[in-house]
């Protein structure tokens, strides 16, 4: 049950593109959907752990959990709405490159061999997806390849700030993480509409309430399994079966037109997902 419990989380956040993409197309930027989803997210957390609010006010630590976790969801979102899944996914899952950076820089964690080893893995990865087909410099070419970058970025240290703030009640860890989700992306959406960027919240009618409900309850199950399956495995198995958010995502997108996988992409995201693979090895052996 544990795993399964994981594997519908990767499963909904996979699949959490399309969504993101129809509610666009009806004239919901997703930055807006971002708010929305996590609203009801944050309700039933206040609701239901009163001490929580209190603990995350006195608690620095938590508020960068919050502008960590905010950026997270805003990034990977947006990204997947907007750019090539497939890409931006590979990207965002570089995070045992990440991971390694800021556990040194934040934890004082050592750099051991395998830590290099992850390194140079995902930085090739990420040097072959990025390499255009033309040549020249291996960089971002657009906003989403940005904002997957950003998004992993922010993952690994959102992960690192919850180890180091792990005394923490759960419940103030996840409203830390629910108010950033609805705090950073409204902030951006705001700014990013005032200035005409992006449309302000609309659809085109009451129908379309339903589904963004449907989506928002989906997305508060998801997070629910997430917190049932990584409290009862070991977190090198919750590593590995986090993964399926990858072959879920890519399969989708190239079946329904949300991205493409060439042969340097394919390349590339087999040694990020080695690099993966060794972070959940190395949990395992400590």
């Amino acid at each position: 049950m544990p795993i399964l419990a994981l594997m519908l989380n990767a499963t909904i956040w996979g699949l959490s593109w399309w969504p993101f993409r129809q509610f666009e197309g009806a004239g919901m930027h997703p930055l807006w959907t971002t708010v929305i989803l996590y609203v009801l997210s944050l309700v039933v957390v206040l609701a239901s752990q009163r001490g929580a609010m209190a603990e995350w006010l006195r608690s620095p630590g938590l508020w960068i959990v919050t502008l960590a976790a905010g950026m997270t969801n805003t990034a990977f979102n947006w990204g997947v709405s907007t750019g090539d899944v497939v890409r931006v996914v590979l990207l965002f899952y570089l995070m045992p490159l990440w991971a390694v950076l800021l556990a040194r820089l934040v934890l004082g964690e050592p750099l051991t061999a395998s830590a290099g080893l992850r390194i140079a893995l995902a930085l090739g990865g990420a040097l072959a997806v990025l390499a255009p087909a033309d040549g020249g410099w291996p960089l971002p070419s657009s906003l989403p390849d940005v904002l997957g970058l950003l998004g992993g970025l922010t993952f690994a240290f959102n992960n690192v700030m919850l180890r180091r703030e792990a005394a923490r009640s759960p419940g103030a860890r996840a409203l830390a993480m629910f108010v950033g989700g609805v705090a950073v992306a409204g902030l951006s959406a705001t700014v990013m509409a005032a200035q005409g960027l992006a449309p302000w919240p609309s659809l085109p009618g009451a129908a379309w309430l339903l589904p963004l409900a449907g989506m928002a309850l989906l997305f508060f199950v998801s997070n629910l399994s997430l917190q049932y399956g990584a409290a009862r495995l070991p977190a090198n198995v919750t590593a590995v079966v986090m993964l399926t958010e990858v072959p879920v995502a890519a399969v989708s997108a190239l079946l329904l037109g949300g991205g493409s996988l060439d042969g340097k992409t394919a390349a590339g995201g087999a040694a990020i997902l080695a690099a993966a693979m060794l972070a959940a090895l190395q949990r395992r052996r400590a």
